[in-house]
């Protein structure tokens, strides 16, 4: 088996990607979260410890709401890379695309861009 933080930290980067995202129009080859991939990474391993670490409350029998408690931690800490991560795609990837949009009068480069963002937002709230 594979080492399961790598796969879940390409999991939550790449993961929108593969499911039909506008990654052939990006704007150059770096993606948004690239400056900060160290922390993002950081944070998905620390997220991975404490679902581990809810996986064996559970083989202990462990009180349910104790369990509970460590789940809602989690997903707050999820929710905090996802927000870190629009932000990121905001800032630079919709800006860049708008950049481009501008320097070839192709609206739709930006447009597909801003599409992309409000899909990912939806899928997050749902």
């Amino acid at each position: 088996m594979g080492d399961t933080s790598s796969i879940l930290a390409e999991a939550a980067v790449t993961g929108p990607a593969a499911a039909g995202s506008v990654e052939a129009g990006s704007v150059g080859s770096a993606h948004g979260y690239t400056s900060d991939k160290d922390a993002y990474l950081r944070r998905l391993r620390r997220i991975e410890g404490q679902v581990r670490g809810i996986a064996r409350m559970v083989e202990e029998d462990k009180y349910c709401i104790d369990i509970l408690t460590q789940v809602a931690a989690i997903n707050k800490a999820l929710h905090a890379v996802s927000l870190g991560l629009v932000q990121d795609h905001m800032s630079h990837c919709v800006v860049g695309a708008a950049r481009e949009s501008e320097r070839t009068g192709n609206p739709e480069i930006v447009q597909a861009k801003v599409q992309e963002a409000a899909d990912a937002i939806g899928r997050l709230l749902r």
